[in-house]
């Protein structure tokens, strides 16, 4: 009992902690009533148990086991902190409750599970679930799958994450456990219920008897869409919410829409990629060019094995598709035709989006194979190209689709129809836009009156799709001449179409709202992708009907039907496009006269031709009044104009009678159903009067009536031809003065451009004054709906006309192109509603490029230019570049068709020579303006290619590829760029400067854009990883990218994003993401109709993403830019905050300043004392790796942190190398302010300093070393001495940079270990250095042999450690190296030793090999001299070396002027020579030990010396033989004899005066 009542005084945390059960569990039950009791889940109380929980679950004692899992289910309820512990009691969970035997406790440790997930913990639950599936017991096994399966069950396939689960089923099916194969079974069921078909691709290679059983369970199942039973607590508010509104009779579509919410998922987004490039036969190639078709059938059956894998690894399939191509377009067997076409299929499916960049390219050839007739072929043909169409969008194919329409083969016709009736099935209202709609009903029109019944058929079945899919008012106006039998069989195909998205597109056309909504098309065309994948989903083999379209993107054009709208389904509407699309047969005089009296008073027609003009003009006034009281439908208008052309006609003299006349014009044309046949007959009169004083005016106004009535753009064509085949100047310039005018009220839309641009181009080039101004005129009205593109055309003028176009353009900037008054009124009356109506000026201004006349180029692109591009040569690769160039620039504008030349110039993108890069770079952003918008089908496979050279070295080369990805961007919107994986994979590459320009051009993208595709999320990861970047720059952009990243994805996305990051990184993430949010800025709101309308002095709206700014214009630079900016400054704030790795707070300079006023290094009383005691007592690791790991760094920062001053730390552990060089620059510049300060730390300093040794930067390395020599100085000077820790944490790693490939760092190295030997025992030294001689690398072998021979030199035979035996054997054995130096390195060695010690060398290296010695002995042999008499015997004295081996390690001992030591050793070994004895007197030699001793002179004075000898010694020694000869005789007159000479000129070398050494110099050089 005394036990009992110890442990009942404990509290309740360390009674859950005692080893007695009963503490545990009366702890377990006190914590339970604890936890009960808080009311608060932010509660402090909580804290204390936060380390206990995973002991409550995983408790020993079963009885208190469970206890302990009720209070951790109760604690994981309520505990705001309870997240913290999700992974380690999950795993305790997993590990320790569910192999237990009581149902209770795994009933517990499966509602603790599902908790943690309703706390928003639901992915690292999955995760610890998921590693239970590995254990060895099936006991957990099955308890992991059965509470993963009632988390699904209960949450959604939204919460939890069915891949991971579908990935590990098969193996789950494999079990030899039967429960864990029927819980496998049970799991897959309630999977199938949330995803239905898209869970049989990865289970088709399971048991068939299994996959029998699930396929009878899953019939079972009942086929509405699942829903939660359970939610996350951030939903159970909102829940609760919604269930108040049902209880309260509330909408009863709430609870359906959460139905909606359920993501559907793709079965292709469930499997594994496979990569299959690399498993191409070797020879496939070359056999599928064979001549043998058995060949060319082998290699394409290896290729069909691999494309039936449904999921294809992303790689470069250019050449594997043009192979297949080349097959399918030109071999003559049709089985190889149809099996090259299921290999297409297979890639298609296997590959989707990725597919898109080579659609292009195979399409044509397919569509023109249809010639072929086999069913087996066509059928084979059919499903390649409905699979390659899933792959891309109908705006990218429709201009190949649209080109073999004017086929005349009827198969190829059918083929074609039928394809585009597939594919507008998978269309919406929305992805199938007018601009697109109406080419295809054209071309459609011209097949339901062709010949062959089958053409017919497949035309009506493609409008009635179209029909369906957009509905009757948007098609209507397409259908205007088309007769009643014909639109009733097109209404009946309509009928029997059904659509892949139901009903809704059909409705969604004809309810429009009647307010644009901004932004829907992106929506739906989102929608449309979404819906693609679903219906792809289940099937991923070759598809055999109805393809769906990928359906996303913004039209690429945008030409209306009819000037003013989108058709009406009024009837009075309908009428009048009638009567415009008329063509009306052209009748004879009789006939009109005929119809003419039938409604014109006879006397009226009498009188027409009176040579009396007041009779002609009484005439007229009758004509006008039976004109303005004739019915619309009753007026006959060509015989009318007939009759008004009728002599007189347009010759008429009297004024007053042709005004009358040219109003009547007007008023037959604005009020009957005036056709372009009764317009011919009157426009070459009204041509011929534009001109007139009194007469022109109505012949303008007659003139807009029929442009009214039959369309501008067709009489507009007619006036402008009439005009410029006459010569009169004024009906030119009045003409284009008209069309200025009529352009403003009618708008742009389907204007021939390319017309207008050789008739201005005539009327430029006019003698006459007034018809250049009307040209100039006319072209600046032209620039309002065009942009600065206009200008192209007009380059090649004379200056000074160009500066006056230029003048007109300036005057136009900035100006809004006027709304269309004409052209628009009849139709808006008639029933278009605002919607529409406000819609049109858009489409107008989307219109004009389209309009622009386009080069083909395609026939340039020679295979003979292709291969030039590719040449070996580089000068050849040039040419072609050139001619690229040449062509380009010729066309101005182009087709998107441009044959080979993408692969070509994709090639030159990684071109060796930079500066081919350069030029294929400009060469590409020609091209993007050039081909305008429809550049955006060549994105995938040449734009990501310029964001790769984004990556390139050189600065020059990045910003010419930043200017290009600019230009195309500009023209092809960032859709196209931000969908799929490919700006993704670019940012994982790890290029810093790949990675700052990419995000750099995010940052200033982004911000403008109102939506982004869902695919942006991809590259949120390595977003997060250029935030730790080691890159300083890197980090940085990708900080100011953050808030644009956020503003479209949301927080909540971003943050979830992180859950695959490491703990520490995930924190520092979710810290910057806090702060980014904070300065997030607001997605740009929707433009006004206005702003979307092409601006003055801008390039057309067609040119920019809808979203995007349009450069250069006023409103865009007003409305949008600020937003951008202000965002950009914003994050520019946080930048210094947020940035990665950065400990240095965001304040000014100035206080920066400050706080790198005080000292770096921060004396502490017995610091380093305390450090080394903490080192022997393994209280700290000990300062010993072979690379250093993050514990030795991070015990370094703490143990700095209390002597080194803050920001100097965060500089010498900054992950950017240019901080280091920063932190090391501080410390040299404190190194003799701070002696003592650096002496206290030495230890830690010494220590980063091995760091710095492990870094890859040479520049850190060489300062390093520079830092290390002043040091040592600095230490030699103070004649303080190393301690054994300070040098074995040290030397070890020093050793290892004597050995780096660079000589001048060696030669550093040798010179700090030189002078180390002043700060530390050279005895102490020559192990270390004898260590290093192990190394493997071969260098550091040789240096460090070297090294041990001068100790060996200047300090003796004691330096030899352990024993001078010991020592020289272990060098000997490197007399035997495979390596050169180190050989002669070892020789040299033993050679000093040898000179010091005598022959003992022999006995102490022991016996060597035959050939190891006889090179020893002849190496001693060689050298200069004999041992001295007596070995030196103590440390102290220096001895005497031979002039070889002083030579040869000086040269290698080098270091700066300061160093004396060796330079005394070489004047030893000089004095030692028997013959400089000889030669010299006694007065005259040198006195070495005085000089040795008195170092304070000769380290003043030599310096000196050496300066001059390097400076000026060279030059006298070339002095001529004369030179010499003048100067003895002076020395021959002084002296008599030879000896009393030369004992002269000695005394002159040793002179103080240069001059006078050199010139004594040179008499000794030439005696």
């Amino acid at each position: 009992m005394g036990d009992d009542s110890e442990w009942m005084k404990l509290p309740v945390d360390q009674k859950c902690e005692h080893k007695l059960w009963k503490a545990r569990l009366s702890g377990y039950e006190e914590a339970l009533k604890i936890f009960q009791k808080i009311k608060d889940e932010k509660s402090p109380e909580w804290s204390k148990f936060l380390g206990l929980i995973k002991k409550f679950v995983t408790d020993s004692n079963a009885v208190v086991q469970l206890k302990g899992l009720e209070a951790a289910l109760v604690y994981v309820e309520n505990a705001h902190v309870a997240g913290k512990t999700t992974g380690e009691v999950v795993s305790g969970v997993v590990s320790k409750v569910f192999n237990q035997p009581k149902a209770k406790a795994k009933e517990l440790g499966i509602e603790i599970c599902l908790m943690y997930i309703e706390i928003e913990k639901g992915e690292a639950v999955q995760e610890e679930l998921l590693k239970g599936l590995d254990n060895k017991n099936p006991k957990i096994v099955v308890a992991c799958i059965e509470t993963l399966r009632k988390a699904l069950s209960e949450f959604g396939s939204k919460i939890i994450l069915l891949k991971p689960i579908i990935k590990v089923l098969p193996k789950l099916f494999e079990s030899r456990e039967k429960a864990v194969r029927d819980e496998a079974k049970l799991i897959a069921v309630e999977i199938y219920r949330w995803i239905r078909d898209a869970l049989r691709p990865p289970l088709q290679n399971i048991n068939s008897v299994q996959l029998k059983e699930l396929e009878e369970e899953w019939v079972k199942l009942p086929t509405g869409t699942p829903k939660p039973s359970r939610f996350l607590r951030s939903q159970q508010e909102l829940e609760a919410k919604l269930e108040q509104q049902q209880s309260a009779g509330g909408d009863a579509e709430g609870g359906g829409d959460d139905g909606d919410e359920v993501p559907q998922i793709d079965a292709y987004e469930l499997l594994e990629a496979v990569e299959i490039l690399s498993k191409l036969p070797k020879d496939f190639y070359d056999k599928i060019e064979a001549k043998k078709w058995q060949e060319r059938k082998e290699a394409l059956e290896a290729v069909e094995v691999l494309v039936k894998n449904p999921k294809l690894e992303a790689g470069d399939y250019a050449d594997l598709v043009k192979a297949l191509k080349k097959v399918v377009g030109k071999d003559t067997n049709v089985m190889l035709v149809a099996l090259a076409a299921k290999c297409l299929t297979g890639l298609a499916v296997g590959l989707r989006k990725k597919f898109g960049q080579y659609a292009g390219h195979v399409v044509p050839t397919i569509l023109e194979k249809f010639k072929e007739k086999k069913p087996q072929v066509v059928q084979a043909l059919q499903e390649a190209i409905d699979a390659i169409f899933l792959t891309t969008t109908l705006q990218n194919i429709s201009e190949d689709v649209l080109a073999v329409m004017d086929n005349k083969n009827p198969t190829i016709k059918q083929q074609t129809s039928l394809f585009i009736a597939r594919s507008f099935r998978h269309c919406t209202a929305s992805t199938l836009p007018k601009s697109l709609l109406k080419p295809f009903c054209a071309a459609l029109l011209k097949h339901i009156n062709d010949s062959a019944p089958e053409v017919r058929d497949a035309a009506f079945e493609a409008l009635g799709t179209a029909l369906k899919v957009v509905g009757e008012k948007a098609v209507n106006p397409f259908l205007a001449d088309v007769d009643k039998l014909k639109l009733d069989k097109i209404k009946e195909c309509s009928e029997k179409v059904e659509l892949v998205h139901g009903k809704k597109a059909g409705l969604a056309a004809d309810k429009k709202e009647s307010k644009p909504v901004p932004g829907r098309t992106a929506t739906s065309g989102a929608a449309g992708d979404k819906d693609t994948k679903d219906i792809s989903a289940p099937k991923p083999g070759p598809l055999k009907k109805a393809p769906a379209t990928k359906a996303g993107g913004p039209p690429k054009k945008g030409k209306p039907a009819a000037p003013g709208g989108a058709g009406s389904t009024g009837t009075k509407n309908r009428k009048g496009l009638e009567t415009k699309e008329i063509v009306e047969p052209e009748l004879s005089i009789e006939v009109c006269e005929e119809k003419a009296s039938a409604v014109l008073p006879a006397t009226c027609i009498q009188l027409l031709d009176s040579s009396n003009w007041k009779e002609r003009l009484a005439c007229m006034e009758e004509f006008q009044k039976a004109v303005e009281l004739m019915d619309r439908t009753e007026m006959p208008c060509q015989a009318l104009v007939r009759m008004l052309a009728k002599k007189p006609g347009w010759k008429e003299t009297n004024f007053q009678v042709m005004q009358m006349k040219l109003h009547i014009v007007a008023l037959i044309a604005q009020k009957g159903n005036f056709s372009k046949t009764s317009a011919q007959i009157v426009l070459d009169g009204l041509v011929d009067k534009i001109g007139d004083v009194k007469c022109g005016n109505n012949a303008k106004e007659a003139m807009t009536a029929i442009a009214e009535a039959c369309m501008l753009p067709w009489t507009a064509e007619q006036v402008m031809s009439m005009a410029f085949s006459q010569k009169n100047p004024k009906n030119q310039s009045e003409t284009l003065n008209w069309l200025s005018n009529a352009i403003k009220e009618f708008g742009f839309s389907g204007l021939n451009v390319k017309a207008f641009i050789s008739n201005v181009k005539t009327a430029l080039a006019a003698t006459n004054p007034a018809v250049r101004t009307s040209a100039i005129t006319l072209l600046g009205v032209m620039y309002l709906y065009v942009g600065p593109s206009l200008r192209m055309f007009f380059e090649d003028e004379k200056p000074a006309l160009l500066s006056q176009i230029d003048a007109e353009f300036e005057k136009m900037q900035g100006q809004n192109p006027p709304a269309p008054t004409r052209g628009i009124s009849k139709h808006s009356i008639s029933g278009t509603d605002e919607g529409e109506d406000g819609d049109e000026p858009d489409e107008v201004g989307t219109d004009v490029v389209d309009l622009l006349p386009r080069t083909e180029i395609s026939d340039k692109i020679t295979s003979e230019l292709v291969s030039k591009i590719g040449d070996k040569n580089w000068k050849i690769r040039k040419e072609g570049l050139d001619e690229v160039a040449a062509i380009i620039n010729e066309a101005k504008f182009i087709q998107p068709n441009i044959g080979e030349l993408p692969t070509a110039l994709k090639g030159r993108l990684n071109d060796s020579n930079k500066i081919l890069v350069q030029q294929t770079l400009n060469i590409l952003q020609q091209l993007a303006v050039a081909m305008g918008p429809n550049i955006k089908q060549h994105v995938k496979n040449l734009g990501i290619p310029i964001i790769t050279v984004l990556g390139d070295s050189k600065n020059n080369v990045r910003a010419a590829a930043l200017a290009t990805v600019n230009a195309w961007a500009e023209q092809t919107g960032m859709k196209e760029w931000l969908e799929g994986e490919d700006l993704s994979e670019e940012l994982k590459k790890e290029n810093p400067f790949l990675r700052q320009e990419l995000l750099g051009w995010l940052a200033e993208k982004l911000p403008t854009l109102r939506s982004t595709p869902a695919d942006l999320i991809l590259c949120v990861p390595h977003l997060y990883s250029c935030l730790e970047d080691r890159n300083g720059d890197v980090r940085k952009k990708a900080q100011d990218a953050l808030p644009f990243f956020m503003m479209h994805l949301g927080y909540e996305k971003m943050a979830k994003a992180t859950g695959k990051l490491k703990p520490t990184s995930k924190d520092q993430v979710l810290a910057m993401l806090e702060k980014a949010k904070a300065n997030m800025p607001a997605k740009p709101a929707a433009s006004a109709k206005a702003t979307s309308k092409p601006m003055g002095g801008s390039a057309p709206a067609k040119f920019q993403p809808a979203s995007a700014p349009v450069e250069d214009s006023v409103s865009s630079t007003v409305e949008t830019k600020p937003d951008p900016k202000k965002a950009k400054a914003l994050g520019v704030s946080s930048k210094a905050k947020s940035a990665q790795g950065k400990k240095v707070p965001s304040k000014t300079s100035l206080k920066e300043d400050e706080d790198k006023s005080g000292p770096i290094f921060i004396v502490v009383p017995n610091g380093k004392e305390q450090r080394m005691k903490d080192e022997k007592g393994l209280k700290v690791l000990k300062w010993n790796f072979t690379t250093p790991r993050d514990e030795y760094i991070e015990q370094l920062k703490t143990q700095m942190s209390s002597c080194v001053a803050k920001w100097l730390q965060d500089e010498m552990f900054h992950s950017d190398f240019q901080h280091h060089n920063k932190a090391l620059a501080v410390m040299v510049d404190h190194l003799e302010s701070e002696k003592e300060g650096v002496i206290g730390c030495l230890d830690l300093i010494l220590k980063w300093l091995t760091l710095r040794f492990f870094d890859t930067n040479t520049s850190v390395l060489m300062k390093a070393l520079e830092y290390l020599k002043l040091l040592f100085t600095l230490l030699s000077e103070e004649e303080y001495h190393l301690t054994e820790n300070e040098a074995s944490s040290f030397i070890p790693y020093l050793i290892l940079k004597v050995g780096e490939p660079k000589d001048v760092i060696r030669k550093d190295v040798r010179a700090i270990l030189n002078r180390m030997c002043l700060v530390y025992p050279a005895s102490k030294m020559f192990p270390f250095i004898m260590e290093g001689t192990k190394s493997k690398n071969s260098k550091q072998r040789a240096e460090c042999l070297e090294e041990l021979g001068c100790l060996v030199e200047s300090y003796g035979m004691n330096v030899c450690q352990p024993t001078p035996g010991k020592a020289l054997k272990e060098i000997a054995i490197h007399i035997g190296d495979r390596d050169n130096a180190v050989r002669n390195a070892a020789l040299n060695t033993i050679v000093t030793v040898y000179n010091v010690h005598g022959d003992q060398v022999f006995k102490l290296i022991g016996t060597l090999s035959e050939k190891d010695m006889s090179m020893l002995e002849e190496r001693i042999k060689r050298s200069a001299k004999r041992p001295s008499a007596a070995p030196v015997k103590q440390v102290e004295e220096k001895p005497p070396r031979t002039q070889s081996v002083n030579s040869n390690a000086n040269m290698l001992r080098k270091g700066p002027a300061e160093d004396m030591s060796s330079k005394l050793n070489q004047a030893r070994s000089m004095s030692g020579h028997p013959e400089a004895a000889q030669m010299v007197r006694r007065e005259f030699q040198l006195d070495l030990d005085e000089i040795e001793n008195d170092s304070g002179t000769v380290r003043c004075e030599m310096p000196e010396l050496v300066q001059h000898k390097l400076d000026d010694i060279f030059e006298p020694v070339l002095i001529p033989e004369p030179k010499i000869r003048a100067v003895s005789p002076h020395f021959d007159d002084m002296h008599s004899n030879t000896a009393s000479t030369i004992n002269f000129i000695i005394s002159q070398v040793a002179s103080g005066d240069i001059n006078t050494s050199i010139q004594a110099l040179t008499q000794v050089m030439g005696v």
